[in-house]
């Protein structure tokens, strides 16, 4: 993926190829119509609302049972990301599909929720999973809990990106601000992972709790910081307190502090 703004890879090279995955496995599907309003339609749009713009030619180009277009789009995902970068490289593609689940398939949860699982591992569904937290908080917040065990770490990371209060790109969402124990459940399973893109994702989950409810992060991280603590956790509370260190914060600086750090 040669660099450029991001927003423009997603036009009519990109219609072709999503197409063409698409067509292997479900071939009546019209690639020429599929393709041909793209370069017009998303010409003066930012990124995501040309996404959102092939989110809806996909709906109106596959199957309307959506038990059976959720069945082409998980086939044509093609093999996992096994890496810890290339959402938005090798797999920006996926993102169209991730709008489609978010936008249409909120009446059809168990479905939504397998193909969320299979989206996340080879771009993220840390969008396209918010709209389904809201609607349906504590089936959700349960099932990201057992994703926390998930031998996948792209699952293990979307436990703690999908909830998390200040999303970037996403509009903030306050559901746990009151009660943020099924948040709370999530990071502590997630407090010592050994892969460093979870860790990040734990981090910056709880620097959004200390933004809306500082009393709770704190006291958090004061329960994880130990002497003896795994490097992983110390790791996760240093960066969670990279603000309030910035600020000086005697109490986050007393954390870190006790951490031996």
């Amino acid at each position: 993926m040669a660099y450029k703004q991001l927003k423009l890879w997603f036009d009519q090279e990109l219609g072709k190829m999503l197409a063409d995955k698409i067509i292997t496995h479900y071939p009546s599907f019209d690639k020429k119509k599929f393709v041909a309003p793209i370069k017009k339609g998303v010409e003066n749009l930012e990124l995501k609302d040309r996404v959102e713009f092939i989110a809806d030619l996909l709906n109106q180009h596959l199957p309307q049972d959506y038990k059976s277009a959720c069945t082409i789009l998980t086939a044509a995902l093609g093999p996992e990301n096994e890496l810890e970068t290339g959402m938005f490289t090798e797999f920006y593609w996926v993102m169209p599909i991730a709008k489609y689940v978010e936008k249409y398939g909120l009446e059809h949860y168990g479905v939504s929720m397998k193909i969320i699982e299979e989206i996340t591992k080879r771009n993220t569904s840390e969008y396209c999973i918010r709209p389904f937290i809201e609607k349906y908080p504590d089936k959700v917040s349960k099932r990201m809990l057992k994703w926390t065990d998930s031998k996948n770490f792209h699952l293990r990371r979307l436990a703690s990106e999908g909830i998390r209060s200040r999303l970037p790109w996403a509009k903030k969402m306050t559901l746990f601000n009151e009660n943020p124990q099924p948040v709370i459940d999530i990071l502590e399973k997630l407090k010592a992972d050994s892969s460093k893109f979870v860790q990040k994702s734990v981090a910056n989950n709880i620097n959004d709790i200390l933004k809306d409810n500082y009393p709770v992060g704190i006291k958090l991280l004061k329960k994880w910081a130990k002497p003896k603590v795994a490097p992983e956790t110390k790791w996760i509370v240093k960066h969670a307190l990279r603000n309030e260190r910035k600020k000086e914060n005697p109490e986050a600086l007393k954390i870190i502090k006790s951490m031996g750090a």
